[in-house]
């Protein structure tokens, strides 16, 4: 639909692997194995999410399987070394988790991501009950979008609105996914509004604004 932002809900994963909060640590790194991802939800009752468990909730136990650490390395890493000990999801699992709701935006799930350090999240509903999980790569599909998407959108959504008289004067192309905007505009100003605009299409690579003022174009010299 034009102008209306993607969200979560439309490019996540529905069947996602999850594990109960007394599941075993090997259950879990076997369920990791089989479904190729580096986290998983712990869920209890019908479908809560109550915490995540990750590869580097895992690797502790492995770092301090043979060796005795010194009172320093205790100290400092008591969250760890607990982990290092742990025998179930409950014990081993990060919490809260970090999760993030259906109708969030891309640009407000990316920021999570980047901001928590995390490459994917529980996708939840507003009882906290599991709905799917989306990932890096999952934010990174509207860049499949076609050209053609991307220049009609563009048209519609800017153009078409900045300029409803002079649109006639304006070309869109687009060409993986760089956007170009040649032609004359009455306002300068709403050129950069223009650039701003296409550039906030969503799945958008770049932009390339050659909008001119008419003055210049009628300009004798």
């Amino acid at each position: 639909m034009h102008g209306k932002p993607h969200t979560v809900s439309d490019v996540m994963t529905h069947t996602v692997a999850a594990v109960g909060r007394d599941a075993p640590f090997k259950d879990v790194v076997t369920l990791m194995e089989e479904w190729k991802v580096s986290a998983l939800p712990v869920l209890e009752g019908e479908g809560r999410v109550i915490g995540v468990v990750s590869e580097a909730d895992l690797l502790p136990k492995e770092e301090f399987r043979d060796s005795d650490p010194d009172r320093f390395t205790q100290r400092q890493r008591l969250d760890d070394l607990a982990k290092a000990g742990a025998v179930t999801a409950k014990e081993l699992m990060s919490t809260p988790a970090v999760t993030v709701h259906p109708n969030a935006t891309l640009a407000q799930a990316a920021r999570i991501m980047a901001q928590r350090k995390v490459k994917r999240l529980p996708v939840v509903n507003a009882e906290g009950m599991l709905e799917g999980v989306v990932s890096r790569s999952d934010l990174l599909k509207v860049f499949l979008r076609d050209d053609e998407e991307l220049a009609e959108e563009v048209r519609h959504e800017v153009v078409d609105r900045l300029f409803p008289l002079s649109a006639d004067h304006m070309q869109v192309e687009v060409a993986e996914g760089v956007v170009s905007l040649t032609g004359w505009v009455d306002d300068n100003g709403l050129a950069r509004v223009a650039e701003q605009l296409a550039r906030a299409v969503e799945g958008v690579v770049d932009v390339r604004c050659c909008l001119m003022p008419m003055s210049a174009r009628n300009d004798p010299r």
